[in-house]
């Protein structure tokens, strides 16, 4: 029964369901309540309920957090660890699939809320069955939030920590996701790693939060897996970009969430995020709940009057002239759905291109490195011979081993370096395509199209960290009893000769095999991370999709109606407009797409 007490706490502060207020409201709370009430009237129920969630938390004092950045960069075990508990599902797949807001609460609590507007009350040990894309695929279940209750002190100031899904997730929906919530945002806490230290994605996300919060927080998570050298490496990137994009110092803290969740190994800079996260709750808390109603009241005033924009423009329109819209939106997507096509074709050639490219390099680096090694192998050799016959040979395999370890090492960088740098290059048009087509869509006046996004950022790297690992070869290294006994029968001079030639040949081979490797490391980062790029352009075509179809069931349900009924409904809207533009008066600029 204390878990129901602490989950309904909120609706005893004021609110009841529905948005009904119990006691008087302050005036900022009354505007996001009315604002509410005008948007079911202009049938934006999604707006509606957003505005009452943000209402009931302005009136609570409480302010989100959201932990953002790549898949896999350990955001749920993060947030684990700062509030003392592993209820955040983690796991060695992308894991988060829906929105989780973690916050204050006398016990381990949690309460599920759906699209459709009801709560389900579950226990806190059960958030992977709504939270995760295993127990929850594609958000089957139509989860719209989850609320997870922890007392832990960093949260009873009103702070609440978000867990969001991914950027860039092999899950498609999980990036759209994450990009829906920005609007929520007030402050974020942005989750680095070293490869890349920051991606296309974050830095784009990173750029849209900081145009209305200027509270960021970067952490390079999981540091205790990198070497001094390479973290130190990341860090100073890091640093150096967001300065760049945000036109502000940054500061980078390097952190360990799961050292921290184990309670060992060294604190690193853990302590000064929390003391971070503890300023920004004394210092700007109420700030960022004045900012989150001002800027929740702004966003959902302009969604209302496009809505209700787009309902009076359907009514009053000639009905051919409706028809020939649709048809127009209609061909949009099927505009879009072709660019992508040919889109795709084009990338296919490119990625034809670096395959050659990179082939060439490889030919040319053997071209060198092969005699190189050869020459390296027979210096070894003469160091080893005075050792004894029996032990030349496996003193040769041996040296050949060390040997190619050496000559691949300072091409390795080098090769990765201007492989990343051709990708950049072969995708820009890609993305310049890309963009263009999206921002004329957003930027054709239509109400429909009004909210999309006006592109996909710019590629800066591989999006995928090298899977690569080097092969010994070590079915070529043995010789058996009759090997053995074939050696020791030879003279040393013929030893010598034989020795050059098998392990001189094994020494080109292991050579040849693994910059192959390097090859086809360099060629399955390129189709990933081609792949999530498209997928991320795929998701918003469907964004493109949906509006279309909003727009043609809107036109064809108003234009059904009598000119009678006609007018009494354009009345309706102009009242909600007008009592809109009074509430939260708004710029003629703000207006346009």
């Amino acid at each position: 029964m204390q878990r129901h007490t602490v989950i309904r706490q909120s609706k005893a502060a004021g609110l009841r369901e529905g948005g009904v207020v119990d006691a008087p409201t302050a005036p900022n709370e009354r505007r996001l309540l009315v604002l509410a009430r005008l948007a079911g009237e202009a049938g934006a129920e999604g707006v509606a309920a957003e505005a009452r969630s943000l209402a009931e938390r302005v009136v609570e004092g409480r302010f989100y957090v959201a932990c953002l950045g790549q898949f896999k960069r350990g955001k749920s075990s993060l947030l684990n660890a700062l509030v003392g508990v592993s209820l955040l599902p983690v796991g060695v797949v992308p894991v988060t699939s829906v929105v989780t807001v973690v916050r204050f609460g006398a016990c381990n609590a949690a309460r599920v809320r759906f699209s459709d507007g009801h709560d389900q009350e579950i226990s806190a040990t059960d958030l992977a069955a709504f939270v995760s894309e295993e127990g929850n695929p594609s958000n089957r279940k139509a989860v719209a939030v989850v609320e997870l209750f922890v007392p832990s002190s960093l949260l009873e100031s009103g702070m609440c920590l978000v867990d969001t899904p991914g950027l860039g997730s092999v899950f498609e929906g999980n990036t759209a996701v994450t990009r829906g919530f920005v609007p929520h945002i007030d402050a974020g806490l942005v989750v680095l790693g070293a490869d890349p230290p920051v991606s296309a994605d974050e830095l784009t996300l990173v750029q849209e939060i900081a145009r209305h919060s200027s509270e960021l927080i970067f952490v390079l998570n999981k540091s205790d897996r990198l070497p001094d050298a390479e973290r130190r490496e990341a860090r100073a990137f890091a640093e150096r970009v967001l300065a760049q994009k945000l036109g502000r110092p940054a500061t980078v803290l390097e952190v360990s969430a799961s050292e921290r969740l184990a309670g060992a190994g060294p604190a690193r800079d853990w302590e000064a995020l929390c003391e971070s996260l503890a300023t920004l709750a004394k210092q700007s808390g109420a700030g960022l709940v004045q900012a989150a109603e001002e800027r929740g009241a702004r966003f959902f005033a302009k969604r209302i009057i496009r809505e209700l924009t787009e309902q009076r423009d359907a009514l009053v329109r000639p009905l051919e002239e409706s028809q020939r819209r649709l048809d127009d939106l209609r061909g949009c997507v099927a505009e879009a759905e072709r660019s992508l096509a040919d889109l795709a074709f084009l990338f296919d050639a490119e990625e034809a291109r670096l395959a050659g490219e990179f082939a060439r390099w490889a030919a040319e680096f053997l071209r060198r490195a092969l005699p190189d090694a050869r020459d390296q192998f027979l210096r070894a050799l003469d160091a080893r011979e005075p050792r004894g016959k029996l032990t030349l040979r496996p003193d040769a395999f041996a040296a050949a081993q060390e040997i190619y370890l050496r000559v691949l090492s300072p091409w390795l960088p080098d090769a990765q370096r201007a492989a990343e740098s051709l990708y950049v290059e072969a995708s820009q048009r890609f993305v310049k395509l890309t963009n263009d087509f999206l921002d004329r869509l957003a930027s054709s006046g239509d109400a429909a199209l009004a909210d999309l996004p006006r592109g996909v950022g710019p590629e800066t790297g591989l999006r995928v960290r090298s899977r690569l690992f080097y092969t010994e070869l070590w079915g070529l290294t043995g010789r058996g009893l009759l090997g053995w006994l074939a050696d020791l029968l030879r003279s040393r001079t013929n030893l010598r000769r034989s020795v050059e030639r098998d392990v001189g040949e094994y020494l080109d081979r292991i050579v040849k095999a693994n910059a192959s490797r390097i090859q086809g490391d360099f060629s399955e980062r390129v189709r990933e991370s081609r792949w999530r790029m498209q997928a991320e352009i795929k998701s918003l075509l469907k964004n493109i999709s949906a509006s279309a179809e909003r727009a043609l069931m809107r036109a064809r349900e108003r234009r059904a109606a009598g000119g009678q009924a006609v007018q009494a409904e354009l009345s309706r809207i102009e009242g909600l407009h007008r009592e809109t533009e009074e509430l939260v008066p708004l710029q003629r600029k703000e207006l346009i797409p």
